[in-house]
């Protein structure tokens, strides 16, 4: 009994630090990426269009708060009868909830801190680009105030995000396995047309 349950945490404890590892790998791949191709981007854009690919990022950040919080407050129940009256994406919330710390982990940690990271790099190459058409007597403050923005609209809106993802985490994870079906099975949206 007890090298059975010696056996069981060990492969929990192996697949555990196997989960680690590849999170550990895939942010780094994922935030170099995007940190490449956003720095590209916002070198070769104007001013306001850099403003609006950072607040894309902030966006993106917070949306991802939002799941990540929903899936670790939804409750299974009510998707299991969604399921048996074959709702389109009830299955894959379902899966969503089964597995809500790695989705809360790839929401919440991964997303948020790529986001957060990439946000940071991006309000610098912003406050570089004002200064570079601005003649500004005090550089710091720009870089300060660009720092203080994206601070304040992330961690505002990840605020407001949490507390509609707490009222709301049925509809929300409800929204997203409708997102994950049509993905799944991109025929659907066609199917639901000729129905029209």
């Amino acid at each position: 009994m007890s090298k059975s349950e010696s056996a069981a945490a060990k492969k929990e404890r192996n697949k555990t630090i196997r989960w680690v590892v590849t999170i550990f790998f895939v942010t780094i791949l994922i935030s170099g990426v995007i940190s490449l191709l956003s720095d590209y981007i916002m070198s070769i854009s104007g001013v306001v269009v850099a403003f609006l690919i950072l607040f894309a990022i902030i966006l993106i950040g917070i949306i991802f708060d939002i799941i990540g919080v929903a899936v670790a407050s939804a409750d299974e129940k009510p998707f299991h009868s969604m399921a048996a009256r074959k709702v389109p994406g009830a299955q894959d919330a379902i899966k969503l909830l089964r597995n809500a710390e790695r989705v809360s982990s790839i929401c919440n940690d991964v997303v948020g801190d790529i986001c957060g990271v990439v946000s940071g790099s991006a309000s610098a190459t912003i406050a570089a680009q004002v200064l570079q058409s601005v003649a500004f007597g005090w550089p710091q403050l720009i870089s300060l105030a660009m720092s203080a923005l994206v601070a304040g609209l992330t961690v505002g809106g990840k605020a407001i995000g949490k507390t509609f993802a707490m009222n709301s985490c049925t509809e929300i994870i409800s929204f997203v396995g409708r997102i994950l079906y049509v993905m799944h099975h991109p025929a659907s949206l066609f199917k639901k047309k000729k129905k029209k």
